[in-house]
């Protein structure tokens, strides 16, 4: 990207088809942006589950998905996955089933996740939350709300009930990019009525 050539548009490099990014959402990392997948760990196929992200989402350097195939069973007395090392020791094979398993990882539009964040399985981000540097996000955060901490809790909701309703309403992430560029002055100030009135 001119003058910062450590953010690359996520969706023009993945190849992996359980990722789905939409469009402009950006990784921030100085040392090879263009490698995003690296922060996806144990996504296996054959566990099926999805990382979704929507439009418009910043991500800073070092943010991290845990996906479900980071999970053990935890129904036997050991954890221990002694199938994985053959010899023998495959006939406890776990089926999926028995493994726990949170579903697909979803993040909304216009999140911005910080640095070294982790995302733990299944879990959603509303759009136009933000999660703060270091968090680790075990639990669904709502729509504009602000996480943070290990585990993250809401430190506050970004704005009023009643404005987290219309910015969801007008949902502005998927207006063409034609109206968009009009509007930017708008979609960056915190005037929700000139928003409403965005043509």
């Amino acid at each position: 990207m001119p003058g910062f050539p450590q953010i690359c548009f996520i969706n023009m490099v993945i190849s992996n088809p359980n990722i789905i990014v939409g469009d402009y959402t950006y990784y921030d990392d100085p040392e090879d942006s263009e490698n995003f997948e690296r922060n996806v760990l144990y996504h296996y196929p054959f566990i099926g589950d999805k990382l979704i992200i929507g439009k418009f989402c910043a991500l800073a350097t070092g943010v991290t998905f845990i996906m479900n195939g980071a999970n053990h069973k935890m129904s036997g007395f050991s954890t221990y996955p002694f199938q994985i090392f053959g010899n023998g020791w495959e006939r406890v094979m776990p089926q999926l089933s028995e493994l726990p398993f949170k579903g697909n990882t979803e993040i909304g539009n216009d999140v911005w996740i910080g640095y070294q964040a982790v995302i733990m399985p299944g879990v959603s981000i509303g759009d136009g939350a933000i999660v703060a540097a270091k968090s680790v996000v075990t639990k669904s955060v709502p729509p504009y709300t602000i996480v943070g901490g290990n585990p993250a809790c809401p430190l506050r909701k970004r704005f009023s009930d009643e404005t987290i309703a219309v910015l969801l309403e007008t949902a502005w992430w998927n207006w063409d990019i034609e109206k968009i560029t009009r509007n930017l002055e708008k979609i960056v100030s915190a005037d929700i009525e000139a928003l409403r009135q965005c043509v």
